[in-house]
């Protein structure tokens, strides 16, 4: 095989995860969650929900669920979606509201070594990590596998030395995007089959066999899967929670390309031309679609 060969078979460099889908119970609570504690604002009023976001950037598309169950912990879905920050004092802005919203919501932080993330849980159970990324030189790697680990990063060490009045005060004007998703699955082998094997991304790290990190172009991440409260998960009910996740891609050819491994694979998926919809082994459901 050449490299022009094997290149088809990889997500393109300069993918972008886009507007996490979540099921909601209680549209007002979790909308004035989203918008008070994370400062996000109302982007789009469509497709019966509401999308939040940044500098008209969504990020999470809330859609009503009225009559469905919050899932399990052990179900296979969300484990968190990983709000990207582009500076440290704007990430210390948001962690601020966040905690002062709802102090009880704030369920851990560390230092990754390429990112610095504070986790939160919303109103209905879905996890939120808030984080920052150390510059890509500043990142190591050993062969193919990034370099992290899990180190103390306190709270409000963090905010003394990071949260300023002007971060404050101008929160809802500084950018953020969807920097990566983790979910819960089953097992880590066959989701190794499913997103790297499969889909085409490339594995940057393992942990101990219970968790898996995949990107592509080098990221760190764009995509973990983990045991930890999930595994023996078989496919998912229809729940609260995840609803979709976005991939974003540059260009119909990407799409494209996928769509035919998919079909290889025997995956079923639904193919418009400018984007694919199709579910993981969890029934997680995904859409690549053009940026």
């Amino acid at each position: 095989m050449t490299a022009a060969d094997s290149s088809q078979d990889l997500l393109p460099a300069d993918l972008t995860m886009g507007t996490v889908m979540l099921k909601v119970g209680d549209m007002k609570l979790m909308t004035d969650y989203y918008q008070r504690a994370l400062g996000l604002d109302v982007v789009a009023e469509q497709d019966g929900g509401l999308y939040l976001g940044r500098l008209a950037t969504p990020l999470v598309h809330l859609a009503p669920a009225p009559g469905l169950n919050i899932p399990g912990r052990g179900e296979a879905g969300l484990f968190h979606t990983a709000l990207l920050f582009e500076g440290q004092s704007s990430l210390a802005a948001t962690v601020a509201s966040a905690a002062q919203y709802e102090p009880q919501s704030f369920v851990g932080s560390a230092d990754h070594l390429v990112s610095e993330a504070f986790y939160f849980t919303d109103p209905e159970g879905n996890g939120i990590e808030l984080y920052w990324d150390r510059p890509r030189e500043a990142w190591s790697w050993d062969g193919s596998n990034v370099v992290m680990d899990s180190l103390a990063l306190p709270p409000q060490k963090y905010l003394q030395d990071h949260l300023t009045q002007e971060s404050v005060e101008g929160q809802r004007g500084t950018g953020a995007g969807v920097g990566h998703v983790h979910l819960q699955v089953g097992d880590v082998q066959s989701a190794h089959d499913f997103y790297v094997g499969t889909l085409g991304f490339e594995k940057t790290a393992g942990w101990h066999g219970q968790a898996l990190f995949v990107s592509a172009g080098g990221y760190h991440h764009h995509m973990a899967m983990n045991v930890w409260n999930s595994r023996g998960a078989g496919p998912r009910r229809d729940t609260l929670g995840l609803g979709e996740v976005l991939i974003e891609v540059p260009s119909g050819d990407d799409v494209g390309a996928l769509a035919d491994r998919l079909k290889v694979a025997g995956v079923e998926s639904h193919h418009t031309g400018s984007e694919l919809r199709f579910e993981d082994p969890w029934r997680n459901r995904l859409r690549v679609a053009v940026r």
